[in-house]
């Protein structure tokens, strides 16, 4: 991990698949289409924008810069940008670093249930069983039962944890295969769509905007909550991400491909589910079910629905295998940073009893579904915004300006920090408040 070996670096496009596998995952497979199909289509999809670019440039090239330049994790990171700022304080600083750690492994215990749910799925398509069932009867029949989905889960978490192995090495070679397979399967399910009858109702409703919907200020709530946590800045797990990017690599540059490629990943999942649900008339809005409900209705009776369902499934596995090393490597490396005995081998052992010491005993929706609201309700929002107070107005100004203008032909000043400092914390601010008293899990 970063201290461990400093020399480990991504290669430009490893790092940029890297990067994009961690923010490619739930929340652009169902979370985009659900939080459009609620927020106005093409409306919702305007404001997401604005909010994308915003993160992009700003958010996510600070977190980016954090990282490489202290060359470690958040613990690291927090410490040092802490430190800069009045020695005294790194070791408070360290202690906050901890919190948006505590919310990625929080994040992970659930997330790998889904996962395992999603590799149930594949199996079952491989099988045939899935293109046999009532898809309703079929997901509440293990989705609502305890040690449902024990197998999956353990080679989710196991496999997981074994591409973690080499450290970045391992990292950037598994997401080289897992993320281009991801985009070619999207892009053949969306051309099969668009041959649904009634897709084209799907496409309107995405592109055509109802410009009354922007006067509403939940739309621009919910587009920038769904653009902040897409891109994954939460105040860590992109941090450690940086750690390994190459000296003279441009920081903006490398967050604004990130967000193209992660845009157009939860643009393309859109483009499967929006449209499908309007040809079959189904709620476009539905969350969960719209994986283990809709979509299988849907490949149900549609010619070669078994191999669309299996080549689903498979990149759905690559997406949330690929989110999940970000949340692993996050807390592997801070765990490591702070007993500097610990090998990579043992950290992972580690991480995989808590997992799924913890996991195993959550498979239900009830249980998790509420873990994941708790978690995303109060955990992430606040290390996020811890994060971006870290960044902006804690470390200091010459050190981060110094390490995002690397690379750069025209350096970057005061109007690219005061972006930071006012409108990008300010957005942190506003979801933290939203989320904890308005009870919203973005």
């Amino acid at each position: 991990m970063a201290k461990k070996n400093n020399t480990a670096h991504f290669s430009r496009w490893g790092f940029i698949l890297s990067a994009v596998g961690s923010a490619v995952g739930m929340a652009n497979v169902w979370g985009f289409p659900a939080k459009m199909g609620q927020n106005g289509g093409g409306a919702f999809l305007v404001a997401y924008l604005f909010f994308i670019a915003l993160f992009s440039v700003v958010g996510l090239s600070a977190e980016y810069a954090v990282g490489r330049r202290y060359r470690t994790g958040a613990v690291g990171s927090y410490t040092r940008a802490w430190a800069s700022r009045n020695s005294k304080l790194g070791k408070a600083g360290g202690l906050v670093g901890w919190l948006p750690l505590v919310g990625s492994m929080c994040i992970a215990l659930g997330y790998a249930v889904i996962v395992a749910y999603i590799l149930k799925a594949l199996f079952q398509s491989v099988t045939g069983e899935l293109m046999a069932v009532d898809t309703k009867a079929w997901f509440e029949g293990f989705s609502g039962k305890e040690y449902s989905v024990v197998p999956f889960h353990i080679i989710v978490v196991a496999g997981t944890l074994l591409t973690l192995l080499l450290g970045a090495k391992s990292i950037e070679k598994s997401n080289k295969i897992m993320m281009p397979v991801f985009f070619l399967v999207f892009v053949v399910l969306a051309i099969r769509v668009s041959l649904l009858p009634g897709a084209e109702e799907g496409y309107r409703f995405m592109f055509t905007p109802d410009w009354s919907k922007l006067k509403d200020p939940m739309t621009w709530i919910w587009a920038m909550g769904q653009a902040f946590f897409s891109l994954s800045i939460t105040g860590g797990a992109m941090v450690v991400y940086g750690a390994y990017m190459e000296e003279q690599e441009n920081v903006v540059k490398m967050a604004v491909q990130t967000a193209v490629f992660d845009t157009v990943a939860a643009l393309v999942a859109a483009m499967v589910i929006i449209p499908a649900c309007f040809a079959y008339g189904l709620d476009v809005g539905a969350g969960p079910s719209l994986l283990f409900v809709t979509l299988p209705r849907i490949l149900q009776d549609i010619p070669a629905g078994r191999l669309f369902a299996i080549i689903l499934y498979a990149a759905m596995v690559f997406a949330g295998v690929s989110s999940l090393q970000n949340m692993f490597e996050a807390v592997g490396e801070s765990l490591q940073t702070r007993i500097p005995k610990l090998s990579r081998g043992w950290t992972l052992a580690i991480l995989a009893v808590v997992c799924l010491g913890i996991g195993l005993n959550m498979e239900p929706i009830s249980d998790w579904g509420p873990w994941m609201d708790i978690v995303s309700i109060y955990i992430i929002p606040i290390g996020a915004t811890l994060g971006a107070v870290t960044w902006f107005w804690i470390m200091k100004k010459d050190d981060l300006l110094g390490e995002i203008n690397k690379g750069r032909n025209r350096p970057l000043g005061k109007y690219w920090y005061n972006t930071g400092r006012f409108a990008y914390v300010g957005c942190a601010i506003i979801l933290c408040a939203v989320a904890l008293f308005m009870q919203v899990a973005f």
